[in-house]
């Protein structure tokens, strides 16, 4: 009965395993078990409505596609590869002035983990790297396109000088100006301090003769690639984000876009569409309660759009209309998040386990708050947990030290019927019903504790405060891997410890195994960020005292009954 205790518990295992990876799969992470399947695939027409027709797949049709939505390509423009600094204390961003793209943005306040000595770049125009937002007008009749994304803008005061934050300014300002198809197009960008949200305000006015009917389109554009450095050991969501009322929070991984097989919100009032990974975000976010229609698209191999067109309706010859709208580019900072719009705090991935993670992520910072450290703030909420979890945890190691003092009755019975397991399970099973020990009682306690465990993992693994964050000595970013792996060689001994305290399998191969397993997950936990290893080892740490203390009093008590009995 022992050796299927320990199958069961080894099935167990291997089942949450291949579970939690099939969830990986599922969400559009790459398996555990092998490298992510590559993004880029041969070219198809691009999903979302696109008309392969059309010169520009980067540029998209209006909200209705017919003729008149197909724009023509504009000449190379005699300002491209022109931009323009615009920056504040924490975002620099680079605005092209070909089409008044943001092609790169450079956060001021994070450093970049594969090369401290520069900053993070988050949106790039670079090979094998394109990141871009861009934002422009179409629907002009008679093949006549309105500014778009591809045409040529000047600064409105012609100033071309790097347009930066002075230290008495609140914000900073850069105005660009286009015409085209007798729609003119004044873009004011606005950036204030301390802030990664840019206000993005179009004046357009129709110059033309004839009523016009412009409509807006807001997209970012990424390519299919993982963030440089991602982890083997453990994967995080990267790809396009759609946000409704109506439907909530929706990923719409590259692969599903690649293959025409999208699903997201098509219609809504309100919402916002951007683009997650490990972090960070970038987010277009129009006005609330405003018609407007999203789209997912692929643009070339290994390159997609994720995006929103609104229609301005009717503009009469000579009437001019201003709209408004807020392009977020930084970290995915909780607090930050959720007041800017509804939902944005949800790009910080939890998956399912939201409902549990957020709760969590709230003690974590009250904690910090207390104590002024991440790491000294993820050691109190472990502890915390633990306690929380203490009379479940008793029950569990209670079972286990009952199980560990019976294992010499187990050996002698497997001795004593060999070959004959009928006899033997029979036996084992009138030892337990005497001892009053339930086989899987060292199990069940801990199923229970498992969601709320792995919800603390993704709180460590996802939240960005954990950057550059130092806990004491040679730690000095729990979001990176131990430099010297100690933490994960501590680990490890601790993980060595618990199996001693447990019963020791019958079985010598299982015994093996069980002495094998902390070595295999410590190499494992090299490769893992600081915080959630500093996570483990003080929750195996915890855990030893705990079922220290508990098999104690157990053995004590049992010394008590003996001793009574003699007499």
């Amino acid at each position: 009965m022992q050796t299927q205790r320990m199958i069961l518990w080894i099935v167990f295992s291997m089942s949450l395993l291949f579970l939690w990876d099939s969830w990986q799969k599922h969400n559009g992470h790459p398996s555990m078990f092998g490298s992510s399947t590559s993004q880029q695939a041969a070219a198809t027409p691009a999903a979302g409505g696109a008309d392969p027709s059309r010169a520009d797949p980067s540029i998209p049709p209006p909200a209705a596609t017919s003729d008149a939505g197909r724009v023509e390509a504009p000449a190379a423009p005699a300002t491209s590869g022109k931009t323009l600094r615009l920056a504040n204390d924490v975002l620099a961003l680079d605005i092209d002035l070909n089409g008044g793209q943001v092609r790169r943005a450079e956060l001021l306040k994070h450093r970049d983990l594969n090369d401290r000595a520069n900053n993070l770049v988050l949106l790039q125009d670079q090979p094998g790297a394109i990141y871009l937002a861009q934002t422009g007008w179409v629907g002009g009749a008679n093949g006549n396109g309105f500014p778009t994304h591809r045409t040529p803008m000047m600064p409105v005061d012609g100033n071309m000088e790097p347009h930066v934050l002075t230290g008495g300014s609140g914000a900073v300002q850069l105005s660009l100006t286009a015409e085209s198809g007798g729609l003119k197009v004044v873009r004011t960008y606005t950036l204030a301090r301390a802030a990664y949200l840019l206000d993005v305000k179009d004046e357009i006015s129709n110059v033309s003769d004839a009523p016009l009917r412009p409509t807006q389109y807001m997209q970012l554009t990424r390519d299919g690639n993982k963030p440089p450095g991602e982890s083997s050991f453990y994967s995080t969501y990267t790809g396009p984000v759609i946000y409704t009322d109506a439907d909530k929070f929706q990923k719409v991984d590259f692969g599903s876009i690649d293959k025409d097989k999208a699903k997201h919100s098509q219609q809504a009032n309100d919402g916002w569409a951007g683009i997650i990974q490990h972090y960070f975000v970038a987010a277009w976010i129009p006005p609330q309660d405003s018609p407007r229609e999203y789209y997912t698209r692929k643009v070339d191999n290994n390159l997609y759009s994720v995006g929103l067109r609104k229609a301005t309706g009717e503009l009469a010859p000579g009437a001019s209309a201003t709209i408004e709208s807020k392009l977020l580019i930084g970290p995915q900072d909780q607090r930050m998040l959720e007041k800017i719009a509804p939902g944005l705090d949800l790009t910080v991935d939890y998956g399912w386990l939201t409902v549990i993670a957020q709760p969590i992520y709230w003690l974590l910072e009250k904690l910090h708050g207390m104590v002024g450290n991440w790491g000294w703030a993820i050691v109190l909420l472990t502890i915390i947990i633990k306690t929380l979890f203490y009379p479940l945890q008793a029950a569990s190691y209670r079972s286990m030290a009952r199980m560990k003092a019976v294992t010499p009755r187990l050996q002698q019975i497997r001795e004593r019927y060999g070959s004959d397991r009928m006899k033997m399970n029979q036996a084992m099973m009138e030892l337990y019903k005497t001892e009053k020990i339930n086989p899987l009682g060292g199990c069940l306690p801990i199923v229970v504790q498992i969601p709320v465990f792995i919800s603390l993992y993704w709180v460590l693994l996802a939240s960005v405060e954990m950057r550059n964050a130092p806990w004491l000595g040679w730690i000095t970013d729990l979001s990176a891997p131990d430099p010297f792996y100690i933490l994960p060689l501590v680990m490890a001994a601790t993980m060595f410890i618990q199996v001693r305290l447990n019963p020791t399998p019958p079985d010598p191969i299982q015994a093996k195994m069980m002495m094998i397993m902390p070595l295999v997950f410590s190499v494992m936990f090299f490769f893992f960020p600081a915080g959630l290893v500093l996570y483990w080892l003080v929750n195996n740490i915890y855990s030893i005292v705990q079922q220290w203390l508990i098999t104690r009093n157990i053995e004590a008590a049992a010394s008590v009954a003996a001793a009574k009995l003699k007499r």
